[in-house]
């Protein structure tokens, strides 16, 4: 059996964690990320891709424009394609409501820094010609990006290592102890991490970790399912993204037109499967043809998803444990974290080195559950099927 000691250890090699160890190596302390599968092969590595910035939760906003600065040189600082792209994000809004959300919208996050166009139907339809009758207006953020979720935890697990971070994949945490200001960390196979501080990045799987510190946040899994179609000729740059989630599209440049929307599907967490279910894929089919109806002769060609968590109020834990010490949770970002990830990345960094960070995260604090939240399933029912619902832990 062997011992390693660090000034850091993460549990989990999603985005979170890889960002986190890239950032904290730049920074002069030694990080032992553990990862018991492979780095970003969960939610971090399948998802849309998209770097959305409005429609966000908006005390998220200081953390989301502080990770877009930093996605718009991270190819440049990692020495990395993730194949960003800048090409903008449409919020098109296919009713009355949806209409008048986009508006407030556009008013309540100009103080943050966000500005966003709003269009009428008309100036929506001259600039994207092929969208549907059912698009009544639509919001325009030229700011947003898109990239290939799959390069992205390779990059930062490289840049990393690059910088003396060590990386363990295919490794289990068996058991964690916490004595006299230090972490043990044992796992399956010859290995015991020691280190002065844990970031428990653990994704859909976080909950167990926070609960051996006395700690509760009810997560639950589901998988966002993402389809790709043919090649198509090429009729759109920016994500097309419907107001309430269920419908987003773009095109990449080899043409194919990804696809993703709610309602988000069961996963077998503890067996770390998912799978599509193929009913899903036609309300997907018809919602994308509803918007673009000249997609209606084209064809799906894969199908897939992921394993990510959520919590009842659809915000992330992210900041220090209010209970133990040196332990930092960064966990459950609800389908919102990859936009966000290089910018956690950098908080929990700061929060280590400095004891403190200028990004403000307390709505985020694991905290807010020390007392049971009730979820509003209404609120939550268009976001996820109910099969998901009804076996979520309750709060």
């Amino acid at each position: 059996m062997s011992t390693r000691r660090a000034d850091v250890a993460i549990v989990g090699g999603g985005l979170t964690g890889c960002a986190a160890a890239y950032y904290l190596a730049r920074r002069g302390r030694s990080v032992v990320v553990l990862e018991r599968g492979f780095v970003g092969a969960q939610s971090s590595g399948v998802n849309f891709g998209n770097l959305r910035l409005q429609g966000r939760y908006l005390p998220q906003l200081p953390l989301a424009l502080r990770a877009q600065a930093m996605w718009e040189g991270l190819e440049a600082e990692l020495g990395d394609s993730v194949e960003f792209v800048q090409a903008g994000h449409v919020h098109v809004a296919l009713n009355a409501a949806q209409a008048q959300e986009i508006e407030r919208h556009a008013v309540d996050c100009r103080p943050y820094g966000l500005e966003v166009e709003i269009l009428d139907r008309r100036e929506t339809i001259r600039r994207w010609p092929f969208l549907g009758a059912g698009v009544l207006a639509a919001s325009w953020s030229p700011r947003d990006a898109v990239v290939n979720s799959r390069l992205v935890c390779p990059a930062f697990a490289r840049a990393a290592i690059a910088l003396g971070a060590a990386i363990v994949e295919e490794i289990e945490v068996t058991a964690i102890e916490h004595a006299s200001g230090r972490f043990t960390l044992r796992t399956d196979r010859d290995l015991v991490v020691e280190a002065g501080c844990l970031i428990n990045a653990a994704g859909a799987w976080a909950a167990p970790l926070a609960r051996r510190f006395g700690e509760e946040a009810p997560v639950f899994p589901a998988g966002p399912v993402q389809m790709v179609t043919e090649p198509v000729p090429a009729f759109v740059a920016p994500v097309i993204h419907a107001v309430d989630g269920s419908i987003l599209f773009r095109q990449t440049a080899r043409g194919n037109v990804l696809v993703a929307g709610h309602p988000r599907v069961t996963v077998d967490a503890e067996g770390r499967r998912s799978r599509v279910p193929p009913a899903k894929m036609a309300v997907n089919m018809a919602r994308l043809a509803a918007v673009a109806p000249h997609m209606r002769a084209h064809h799906i060609i894969r199908a897939w998803t992921g394993i990510e968590g959520y919590l009842p109020d659809m915000l992330p834990a992210l900041g220090p444990s209010g209970t133990t010490p040196g332990l930092f949770h960064a966990f459950a970002f609800s389908g919102h974290g990859l936009q966000i990830g290089p910018a956690v990345g950098a908080v929990l960094a700061e929060l280590i080195v400095d004891g403190g960070t200028p990004t403000p995260i307390a709505p985020f604090s694991i905290g807010r559950f020390r007392e049971p939240v009730a979820a509003d399933r209404d609120r939550l029912r268009h976001e996820f099927y109910d099969d998901v619902l009804d076996r979520r832990p309750s709060a």
